[in-house]
């Protein structure tokens, strides 16, 4: 089992910026793939970026440029820098860990961009 517990979301005016973490708990050396994605009202949830165990990145089409994925594995956590934010980036931001063939999910953090 593992949990994951994020932070780091609020209220921000468009251009602004934010940073969110997510710390991992429990099997953690078990966990392959890490991610963040976000779901916004009415929509699915979808994969912002992701980061691999060793480093390698994924993100987005709409946020590359803006978005950094970040992991140290030493305190069992990834960030997402988020910068020149935009109203289309409101919404829940979910951490995903991978696990095999199973995935581990946080409860979300709201971020909600003013425009």
């Amino acid at each position: 089992q593992v949990q994951l517990v994020e932070s780091g979301g609020g209220l921000v005016q468009a251009g602004g910026s934010l940073r969110l973490s997510c710390a991992a708990s429990g099997n953690v050396f078990s966990i392959n793939n890490m991610g963040w994605y976000r779901q916004a009202p009415g929509k699915e949830r979808d994969l912002v970026a992701a980061i691999s165990r060793g480093g390698n990145t994924y993100y987005t089409d709409a946020v590359k440029g803006r978005f950094t994925i970040s992991r140290d594995n030493a305190k069992n956590t990834i960030y997402l820098q988020m910068s020149n934010l935009k109203a289309d980036d409101t919404a829940v931001y979910y951490c995903n860990a991978q696990v095999s063939f199973s995935d581990y999910w946080g409860h979300g953090t709201q971020v909600t961009v003013s425009s």
